[in-house]
């Protein structure tokens, strides 16, 4: 009984719980068993027993009042915080139970999950493989089949990515549609909450409880159109615009094809394809790694080892206690951002690195921005590549970094974007992203809900 309750949605579960056909309690009870199974390293931390509600696991960027919340980092080991993020008591007052706190890159700086103070993620279709990152455990339990569903925080394509490299959904809302308060920063700007699920129909509904404004964070607007379910089953009407800069050349050979083989699917359900030009999209990378850093510079300045986090042993002064503290406490990633960001913003370099990079951010939202005149949608690959090999790429950073390519340029812009499973290459899963305007959400649902019903992908490792 219990393999037959993880193989459904959450939306269905919940449909059953409603009709009496099955007990929240059993359902919970079912999830508890299969995270605590986890062998991919997916969770950092988990309840001794089942949670009280509809389970969802919760990325460990989440401050939970009296729960272990360490960002993936050394620096925040044994941290347990005096108050709960917005985004989680939202959660618990809909009616849902912590099912566990997942691994993570540390401070959400990573796009492979391999920069955990505490190790990494392994993707449950191929262990020698990275699950994605930085929400790569929220992703790779949710695939593995150990949490019905989790959420995430995606800053430059950390939900997204993870979610295309490992089979299942991921969107990033629109900045600001749910409260960042209680969520770890990394950049301030850039981080935003959103869900990580097994079909489009249940990244509706997580959406739908997480998001509102909240005054304890100013920035949070909430949407203005309440999240609903998706029932469209056709495009027709809709016109969906691929950049013509799409540097068709970076993407591996086996994603290109997928990504074809999608856009003609959309054209079979009535969908408009064109080329669009985003001429600053290009340019994304290059402004998005000045600009995050810079603000994690800033962010991370509060770890020092007097409030609260770790303290390194130190018979020198104050200093040098900061300086053994954090270089003790923070990874080589997190030190790498951390001085390029502070370069960035130092005398006499600001308005080369960081007001130019700005004035970029500017220019890409203009791109977008035109682009929505004559277009609903936006669509690239998710990730230029499948899911690649542990220590891959941990030494060549820049190589790293352009696996966010495609999902950068709506970050810095701020919109909203989805990424849905579209198929296999390598018989490893890849990824399509739509994006559309701000408070687009319920639009980019619709139509994710209906190509994804004429892809009919099956989202299971097992299957592989």
């Amino acid at each position: 009984m219990a393999a037959e309750l993880l193989e459904l949605t959450v939306a269905e579960a919940s449909a059953k719980i409603e009709a009496g056909e099955l007990s929240c309690a059993e359902y919970a009870e079912a999830w508890h068993e299969a995270a605590a199974g986890d062998e991919l390293n997916a969770y950092l931390w988990r309840p001794e027993g089942a949670p009280d509600g509809l389970p969802v696991a919760v990325k460990d960027i989440f401050c939970v009042e009296g729960v272990p919340t360490t960002a993936g980092s050394r620096i925040l080991e044994g941290y347990q915080p005096p108050y709960t993020a917005t985004a989680v008591r939202r959660l618990t007052e809909a009616g849902f139970g912590n099912l566990g706190k997942t691994n993570m890159d540390e401070f959400a700086m990573g796009s492979s999950n391999e920069n955990c103070a505490f190790g990494p993620t392994l993707n449950p279709w191929d262990r020698t493989r990275v699950p994605g990152g930085s929400s790569g455990g929220s992703a790779a339990a949710v695939a593995a089949g150990t949490a019905p569903w989790s959420i995430g925080t995606d800053t430059g394509g950390s939900i997204r990515q993870p979610a295309a490299l490992c089979g299942i959904v991921g969107m990033k809302p629109t900045y600001g549609a749910i409260s960042r308060y209680g969520m770890i920063a990394f950049a301030s700007s850039l981080d935003q909450c959103g869900p990580l699920t097994r079909d489009v129909t249940d990244a509706a509904l997580l959406l739908g409880a997480l998001q509102g404004k909240d005054p304890c964070d100013s920035t949070s607007v909430g949407l203005p159109e309440a999240p609903r379910l998706p029932k469209r089953d056709d495009l027709k009407g809709l016109r969906f615009a691929v950049p013509a800069n799409l540097a068709r050349e970076a993407i591996d050979p086996g994603v290109r094809e997928v990504f074809e083989a999608t856009l003609a699917r959309i054209e079979e359900l009535g969908g408009e394809l064109a080329e669009v030009s985003l001429p600053h999209a290009e340019h994304g990378i290059s402004a998005y790694y000045v600009i995050a850093p810079a603000e994690a510079s800033s962010n991370l300045a509060r770890y020092d080892g007097v409030r609260y986090g770790m303290r390194a042993e130190s018979s020198g002064d104050v200093i040098e206690m900061y300086e053994r503290t954090r270089a003790e406490g923070f990874g080589p990633e997190v030190k790498r951002r951390i001085m390029l960001g502070t370069y960035a913003l130092s005398s006499g370099y600001y308005e080369a690195y960081y007001g130019r990079a700005q004035k970029v951010r500017t220019k890409i939202a203009g791109d977008f921005e035109a682009a929505f005149k004559d277009f609903d949608f936006v669509v690239t690959p998710t990730s230029p590549s499948v899911a690649f090999g542990l220590g891959e790429k941990t030494a060549d950073p820049l190589a790293m970094y352009l696996n966010d390519f495609f999902t950068v340029p709506m970050s810095l812009a701020g919109i909203p974007a989805i990424s849905i499973p579209n198929g296999l290459s390598e018989n490893l899963p890849t990824g399509f992203q739509i994006a559309g305007p701000a408070f687009s959400e319920n639009r980019i649902l619709d139509a994710a809900h209906a190509l994804e019903q004429a892809i009919g992908f099956d989202g299971s490792p097992a299957h592989a």
